[in-house]
């Protein structure tokens, strides 16, 4: 149901828009989302929406920028905690959001896949997950960080790959698929980082497990 039109700030009209717009992405398919839709919705008119958005393009841009930044926030990587902790807390943080907005994820790494504005995005939040996780290792060296840089950056592309698969369809429950990407990195890691750093996180997670408490 639309909803009434009332007056806002425009930064404030800006993060309604926002809101509305990530909502109808996420349940409906990329090119079954309107403008005029989303205009109704926010109660506004279609020529208000396009003096922020001039686009359907640039508010999907827009909600899946945003959508990253809160991500990162979100996922917490505290030294404090056991490598293992922190990355199963990351791939949590993430699996609700991508099972959450199946339909989004699906158009930016599909329909929009070779878009470069979404994929500006996507790397973006992939190096500043790299970077963070290098920030909470332990490592002796500018080469074991190098290695270590690498095996990360692989690791992510092979979760977005996998992740895209599965919410196409579903050959294996959401805890499987989770502790099939944990137990992949510190099984790809092991060889890389100090001995109390890898006997602290290993062995992996096995499929089915629950994670530690």
């Amino acid at each position: 149901m639309p909803s009434p039109r009332q007056r806002l700030h425009p930064a404030d009209r800006r993060a309604q828009l926002l809101s509305v717009g990530a909502r109808l992405f996420a349940e409906h398919p990329y090119e079954d989302v309107l403008m005029e839709e989303v205009a109704g919705q926010a109660g506004v008119s279609r020529a208000l929406l396009y003096r922020h958005f001039s686009s359907k393009h640039e508010l999907f841009a827009a909600v899946y920028q945003e959508a990253a930044d809160r991500l990162l926030t979100e996922t917490r990587l505290d030294p404090a905690d056991s490598l293992l902790d922190q990355i199963v807390q990351g791939m949590d943080v993430h699996l609700d959001y991508f099972i959450a907005n199946r339909n989004a994820v699906l158009a930016a790494n599909r329909v929009l896949a070779g878009d470069p504005v979404i994929q500006t995005i996507m790397n973006g939040e992939l190096d500043a997950l790299r970077a963070r996780l290098l920030t909470v290792l332990d490592l002796a060296d500018e080469t074991t960080r190098a290695a270590v840089s690498a095996v990360v950056r692989a690791w992510l592309v092979f979760v977005q790959v996998l992740v895209v698969d599965w919410l196409t369809e579903e050959t294996c429950s959401r805890a499987a698929l989770r502790d099939v990407f944990v137990g992949s990195l510190l099984g790809a890691l092991q060889p890389l980082l100090p001995a109390h750093v890898a006997a602290a996180a290993l062995p992996p997670v096995r499929p089915g497990a629950p994670a530690p408490e």
